[in-house]
């Protein structure tokens, strides 16, 4: 008989309303009680080991407020007790467990004051390890924010940078290989953005950092293919490039899909096809195979608490260990100081970066050409010219090639008509304004000689009579 509450007919609402009530269930202490990971064994009566197992009972039992008030009166009060460090570490542990936002930033301030205080001890590891999952806890999905995904990032690295003979290592690597799947991902997905809105500059600046940023992404040989096909429909300025992206393809990811189509595309281009590399292919099938993915539960919990799969993330291979600085795109033009642009490699040996700086003399202004204008290979307007179009085409050298350009050509064109249909309003408006002004002057009069001024009378001589008395 079939249920009549629409609830019950999809299943993904079943696990998530199971979910909820699991969590409802947590949330009254029902299954709070967990075992705490590293506890003191020591049997002895002193008062402060009663207060060290009163307060890890409350822990396992999820009053952590009665727990860190208890290890607070042991820190308080014994001072020299030999289970401060364990109490100190204690506390971090139950903000740790609460595991809302609040309680995990806590945990976090707490596990690094440990680290502090307590470097040489084995916990340390541990607390630099948390510290890592307390960022991975609150990781989003690749097209949302990345901040905690690159804070996870960052702490997974000083795991195996500060404790690289620790039991908590390994873990940390392949929690380090998770998280770059995520961040590879978004980059990914911004790239093929562009790449579909026609962005070519834009698009292969996001593939390139990734393939050399995070190389054991899932989808690298994709981004590569993307990559080298942008360098193809961006012209065969760019041949060296597209075949330098091929190549990898071919040596490096032996067991993509696209491997026979690069082969072929660097035999059409006349370009040596480089054997693959044993290593890497070993590498990449064991991960093709290791892979995995959310079932019916995992996607109905992600729904819910909004962490992304990571399950395609690699199993093998060392991960990313240093940030790769993204390179300039190759639409920025070069320095006009002697030097050429070399295309594809974002400005070397010319223009490497973008900034801003505080100059001492300003006479460059007034000694050097526009780096826009020369870019294109003529002195052009830089409103036109350094959107790749050229003011004068018949002023243009004939081997001028523009540099590629974030705007579509439709968008261009669009561009262009607009400009020129507001050119020919604007004339027609001046053309109507001065019309309508000579029609409304009124005629002037004749002009009639003025007529003859008799001369000024010289000034008079005469002294006055009252004058003439005084005198």
């Amino acid at each position: 008989m079939q249920s009549r509450n629409p609830l019950f007919r999809n299943p993904v609402l079943v696990v998530t309303g199971a979910v909820l009530s699991v969590n409802l269930l947590c949330g009254f202490g029902l299954f709070h009680k967990k075992k705490y990971e590293t506890p003191i064994t020591k049997e002895t009566m002193q008062p402060d080991k009663v207060l060290f197992d009163r307060a890890i009972k409350n822990i396992e039992h999820g009053n952590y407020l009665t727990a860190r008030l208890t290890l607070n009166t042991l820190i308080n009060t014994y001072d020299t007790s030999e289970y401060l460090a364990k109490a100190n570490l204690a506390i971090a542990d139950s903000w740790f467990r609460e595991g809302d936002s609040h309680g995990l930033a806590q945990a976090e301030i707490a596990y690094k004051d440990f680290i502090l205080f307590f470097p040489n001890m084995e916990e340390a590891a541990e607390s630099q390890s948390k510290i890592c999952d307390i960022h991975l806890k609150q990781m989003s999905e690749p097209d949302r924010d990345s901040a905690e995904a690159q804070r996870a990032e960052d702490e997974c690295r000083q795991v195996l940078v500060q404790f690289p003979n620790s039991k908590f290592a390994k873990p940390a690597e392949q929690k380090l290989r998770n998280v770059q799947e995520i961040l590879g991902d978004k980059e990914f997905r911004n790239g093929l953005h562009y790449f579909n809105k026609g962005a070519l500059p834009a698009a292969e600046g996001r593939f390139s950092y990734l393939t050399q940023q995070y190389p054991l992404y899932s989808n690298a040989d994709q981004a590569l293919w993307l990559s080298a096909d942008t360098f193809r429909k961006m012209g065969d300025r760019f041949e060296n490039q597209e075949a330098d992206a091929l190549t990898k393809i071919v040596r490096d990811y032996p067991a993509s899909l696209h491997l026979n189509d690069a082969k072929a595309r660097l035999t059409a281009m006349k370009r040596p096809v480089p054997d693959s590399d044993p290593a890497a292919y070993a590498r990449m099938k064991f991960n093709l195979e290791h892979r995995t993915h959310n079932g019916l539960f995992g996607k109905a919990l992600s729904l819910v608490t909004g962490h992304p799969d990571m399950g395609a993330a690699a199993k093998d291979g060392a991960p990313a260990m240093a940030a790769v600085r993204p390179g300039a795109p190759v639409s920025v033009p070069p320095d006009t100081g002697g030097t050429t642009l070399t295309p594809g490699t974002g400005g070397a040996g010319g223009v490497s970066d973008i900034g801003v700086g505080v100059v001492g003399s300003t006479a460059a202004l007034d000694s050097k050409t526009d780096a826009r204008l020369s870019a294109q290979g003529g002195e052009r307007k830089a409103s036109v010219g350094s959107a790749g179009i050229a003011a004068d085409d018949s002023a243009a050298p004939v081997n001028a090639a523009p540099l590629p350009t974030n705007r579509t050509k439709k968008e261009m064109d669009e561009y262009k008509k607009r400009m020129d249909a507001q050119a020919k309003a604007q004339e027609k408006a001046a053309a109507a304004a001065a019309k309508k002004a000579n029609s409304k002057t009124p005629a002037k009069p004749a002009v009639t000689a003025p007529a003859a001024t008799p001369p000024a009378a010289a000034p008079s001589t005469t002294v006055p009579p009252a004058a003439a008395a005084q005198q």
